[in-house]
């Protein structure tokens, strides 16, 4: 029976069907490699080199930006903790057998993606204050959030709401005053 994909059931099989399709391309071998060091890079590693560059090339003036990054980064880790501690949502390859891991998470639980929440929530604090990379922080993120999904380690409404709460926690950060 077709449901629509507008009822619970309906999103839940879209989901997983999506996911499972993303998840075929990383059969080619040359789409998994390329997903896999996206994935790496964006488990922390590609920020903290943004974070560091920019304070080689800008010294003292981006380390209110560092400070921004770092303090967001935060922020995000506690939210998508908490709500992977409440949701408590299996990995698609766990629940669908015609999903195939193509790397080790990085914790048990997949609502939400952390890797997207963190790239999003990074690239707006870093393009808000150095618009001009945008050209390589936004592509990037936009791998990050696919990565995820072909490498079966989430679903895209995992990927949708690590975004959403990235960019809300991103944009609160802004109206803090300190």
């Amino acid at each position: 029976m077709n449901l629509p994909v507008y009822t619970l059931e309906g999103i839940v099989r879209w989901d997983s069907a999506v996911a499972l399709r993303f998840n075929r391309a990383g059969r080619s071998r040359w789409v998994r490699a390329l997903f896999r060091v996206t994935s790496r890079l964006g488990d922390g590693m590609a920020w903290y080199a943004l974070m560091l560059v920019l304070l080689l090339r800008f010294r003292v003036d981006a380390a209110v930006v560092v400070l921004h990054m770092i303090a967001t980064g935060l922020v995000c880790t506690a939210f998508y903790k908490g709500i992977k501690r409440c949701t408590l949502r299996r990995r698609p390859y766990e629940s669908n057998p015609g999903i195939t891991p193509f790397a080790a998470p990085l914790d048990h639980f997949s609502f939400p993606s952390g890797h997207t929440l963190h790239a999003v929530a990074f690239t707006l604090v870093a393009i808000a204050y150095y618009p001009w990379l945008a050209w390589l922080a936004v592509p990037f993120t936009l791998l990050v959030a696919a990565s995820r999904v072909m490498l079966g380690l989430h679903y895209p409404s995992d990927v949708v709401a690590g975004a959403l709460i990235g960019a809300a926690v991103a944009a609160a950060s802004f109206m803090v005053q300190i």
